[in-house]
């Protein structure tokens, strides 16, 4: 099979990395891909929310498959595309259309969707410039810390956690005045849910689904989970406490709920929906959906995952998950995310990334990173998420660690922290 890959990040080296053990490829298309996908594949330099241009690469490679690994040509309708198009329409996408892709796109969406089934979340209120006097008012309700979002996508850079009642109101004037531009022209202000997070991934074709293995991964910039937000510092799986006991509640109450939704709606679903949970006591919450795998918690996920991948994503495509059975390797998986010194503010691209070639004992997954006069430098704010499996955490984050200290770039800045608090 010949399948072409959407996406840049470690997201899309981690699902490279596995798509190529599959004895049933035959050809492997990054678009546009990095340095570390080079090594894999065929990288083809377009903007994966270029349609004309994603077509032209399909159709040029004469692929089977389609594996949308980022969020915004989803939201955007790639699927839809595909299946508008009389050239492209029998070439399965894995990814929902865009209707299916508002679980990411749209907060309101999203919370809306989870009342009508029961789901548990937070408590909510989408505000406009047309209703702001109720979203103040709502805030007066509420609790502190007050916990404002972006309705539509903004990087991830899209939610507030504010302590101080009046701040709170203030950035909500600021968001409604284009703070994120489009994307908070719409906010959702949410109940803020104090407990621990984790990451819960399912792949569906629709109606049958299987449940990937849960990883927890580290947002925060800074050590003990301090500072700024980020795209993610690092990640562990399995996660200690998601036990079997906890782990039948997310299915019961969330997993299938979410699923027959879906089916329920009536919106063609086949691909991943990530689940983001957060445990309160001992009862989980849905914080929110995305529409694809989570980074870095692929880069745990992924070494965790013994079943030929590819052999899944056919499933999925031919609607047969209800015959298929996963396996998962027994070891933990950890990642450690390099980044660039400055990063999530200003940061320098271009420095040469060396030591790669020395790592033995772990997996570096290329984040940022391209091709420069033969050399391999950093090219995005998080650089190389250093992946490794051992028989417990400590063993692989050992591996992890030791793998981040061989490589080298210019004011590279990491977390010695990850799991601190499993």
């Amino acid at each position: 099979m010949k399948v072409l890959l959407l996406g840049s990040g470690g997201r899309e080296h981690a699902l490279a990395w596995k798509l190529k053990q599959s004895p049933k490829l035959t050809q492997l298309i990054i678009a546009p891909g990095n340095a570390g996908t080079a090594n894999i594949g065929i990288n083809e330099n377009i903007d994966p929310n270029d349609f004309e241009a994603v077509k032209k690469v399909a159709l040029k490679h004469e692929i089977d498959m389609m594996v949308v690994g980022p969020e915004e040509p989803l939201v955007r309708g790639v699927k839809d595309f595909f299946l508008n198009d009389p050239e492209l329409a029998s070439i399965p996408v894995i990814g929902p259309g865009k209707r299916g892709a508002q679980l990411e796109g749209s907060k309101e969406f999203s919370k809306d969707f989870m009342f009508r089934y029961g789901i548990p979340t937070a408590k909510y209120k989408s505000v406009t410039k047309a209703n702001i006097e109720e979203g103040l008012s709502f805030l007066d309700e509420m609790k502190s810390p007050y916990v404002l979002k972006a309705d539509g996508l903004a990087a991830g850079k899209g939610v507030l956690i504010i302590n101080d009642i009046d701040e709170a109101k203030s950035e909500l004037k600021n968001m409604l005045d284009g703070k994120f531009g489009a994307a908070s022209e719409k906010v959702v202000i949410e109940e803020f849910l104090d407990g621990i997070e984790l990451s819960v991934f399912v792949l569906t074709d629709g109606s049958a689904y299987v449940v990937l293995p849960e990883a927890k991964d580290y947002k925060r910039i800074g050590e003990g989970d301090t500072g700024l937000n980020t795209g993610g510092m690092g990640a562990i799986s399995p996660v200690p406490f998601a036990d079997e006991t906890f782990m039948k509640k997310v299915h019961r109450k969330i997993i299938h709920p979410t699923i027959s939704g879906l089916y329920g709606d009536e919106v063609p679903y086949k691909g991943f929906v990530f689940i983001g949970l957060i445990k309160v006591g001992d009862e989980p919450y849905v914080i929110e959906y995305n529409v694809r795998m989570g980074d870095p918690e692929t880069e745990v996920v992924m070494p965790r995952i013994k079943s030929d991948f590819l052999e899944l994503l056919e499933a999925t495509a031919a609607k047969r998950l209800k015959d298929y059975t996963i396996e998962f390797e027994d070891h933990t998986a950890t990642t450690v995310m390099m980044v660039s010194g400055g990063y999530p503010e200003a940061y320098e691209k271009g420095k040469e990334i060396t030591g790669l070639d020395q790592v033995t004992d772990a997996l570096p997954f290329h984040a940022g990173t391209k091709l420069e006069d033969g050399k391999v430098v950093s090219n995005g704010g998080r650089v190389i998420a250093v992946s490794a499996t051992g028989n417990d955490m400590k063993e692989a984050l050992a591996k992890s660690y030791k793998g981040a200290e061989t490589i080298n770039f210019e004011a590279k800045y990491l977390r010695s922290d990850i799991g601190f608090d499993l």
